[in-house]
């Protein structure tokens, strides 16, 4: 106690640790309700229990984490049902468009399966290997890979509206 007598801590250092504390405090936000352990108004009571200060910085560290986490894999209807309680608006125009993107992202992603599955299969055959029992791996080969980031990224823009609109809100 008394060698730490002498030691203070800077208010630059104290409001470091106060952003470390908010931003704790919203990722785990974050995880307890992506992992259903915590309800929409349940999330929202945790959030008004906060400090007045803190509640629009964890609001916002909150929502930049559910934005961000928009995907073409993501669970989105939960991540918008969240946006949309935080926002208290509407978000059904931007649900509507990422319906629409993943959508049409099943169907590149089924036609370059059946794509590359053929290719595989024909170089297969080519090898002597052929019939109704070869299922090639076709997911484990550089062709799949190639193939999945490129429809992917032709998607990347479309998403990042999304993710702005929301942002705009």
């Amino acid at each position: 106690m008394e060698r730490t007598k002498s030691v203070s801590i800077s208010q630059e250092e104290k409001e470091e640790i106060k952003r470390k504390e908010i931003a704790q405090k919203a990722t785990g936000l974050f995880h307890r309700y992506m992992d259903e352990s915590l309800s929409v108004s349940e999330l929202m009571r945790e959030i008004e229990r906060l400090e007045e200060k803190a509640r629009p910085r964890v609001r916002d560290a909150l929502l930049s984490r559910w934005v961000a986490a928009i995907s073409l894999e993501a669970e989105n209807e939960k991540l918008l049902r969240g946006i949309e309680s935080l926002k208290g608006r509407s978000v059904d125009a931007v649900k509507r468009k990422l319906d629409v993107l993943c959508s049409e992202y099943v169907e590149e992603v089924f036609a370059a399966e059946q794509q590359v599955k053929g290719q595989l299969l024909e170089i297969l055959k080519k090898e002597g290997i052929h019939g109704t029992a070869v299922v090639p791996r076709f997911r484990q080969s550089r062709e799949w890979k190639e193939r999945i980031e490129s429809v992917a990224e032709g998607f990347h823009g479309k998403i990042d509206e999304c993710k702005e609109a929301l942002k705009n809100l």
